[in-house]
């Protein structure tokens, strides 16, 4: 029996990353910075620049920007949200195909106001609810939930450390929803799992298909010398094993 054939995303942190999953045949990327803290919103140049490479190869929607004010969690107070709000409205003008976003009340729900704003915000854009699924309580109400706001899609571990850990949870995810919200698997996706994501039903697999490497001292004050590049061998055998 064929697997169901799922979308790659990657998790870029660069213009680089951005040509690179070009090249190698990604469906998008999630362009970012500071994937160490789980990810945050790149720069103004960042996102015009990525969008342009992508415009370059003729790929619009191919940028999705994530737009997350601040590590720390994901309750936000009102000049966190007046920020994220600005971002998705950039992200919309630069021609980003999508925005990733997400905010959690103080008891630890959706903050569905926050949410309705981001999606109105994001207008015509794809909208993907991010990993703060992940800390829901009730992930099954929390679909409806997101399906009502209208976001497009929400990316998932299953609530596990790695996704192939979670995947019993997505595949019961993915029968909920019925195709009415994307489930994008994401959170320590190994090329080897996504056979097994795939078979799950879910509608994309999501990973960043990084590693370190060295760079010159950077004295003090400049932090760590190591710096992550996005690897072309490892965007290929993505593509290539949802294929």
């Amino acid at each position: 029996m064929p697997l169901h054939s799922a979308a790659v995303e990657i998790a870029v942190q660069d213009v680089v990353g951005a040509r690179v999953a070009l090249a190698e045949g990604a469906d998008r990327v999630e362009l970012c910075v500071a994937l160490g803290l789980g990810g945050l919103t790149p720069s103004a140049g960042l996102v015009e620049a990525a969008i342009a490479e992508a415009a370059g190869a003729g790929r619009t929607g191919f940028v999705h920007v994530l737009v997350r004010p601040r590590g720390g969690g994901f309750v936000y107070d009102t000049d966190e949200l007046e920020t994220t709000l600005a971002d998705i409205r950039f992200a919309r003008r630069a021609g980003a195909g999508g925005v990733v976003v997400g905010a959690l009340d103080e008891a630890g729900r959706i903050d569905r106001d926050a949410v309705e704003r981001f999606v109105e915000a994001a207008g015509d854009l794809d909208v993907t609810f991010h990993r703060a699924f992940d800390t829901l309580a009730d992930t099954a109400a929390a679909a409806e939930a997101l399906i009502a706001l209208g976001v497009a899609r929400v990316l998932t571990s299953g609530g596990a450390e790695r996704s192939i850990d979670g995947v019993d949870r997505l595949r019961t995810l993915a029968q909920q929803v019925e195709g009415r919200l994307q489930v994008m698997a994401g959170g320590g996706v190994h090329v080897q799992d996504i056979p097994a994501l795939t078979a799950a039903g879910v509608d994309a697999v999501h990973l960043s298909a990084r590693h370190t490497v060295s760079g010159a001292p950077s004295g003090p004050g400049g932090g760590d010398a190591r710096y992550d590049i996005t690897d072309p061998v490892t965007v290929r055998e993505a593509v290539a094993a949802t294929r």
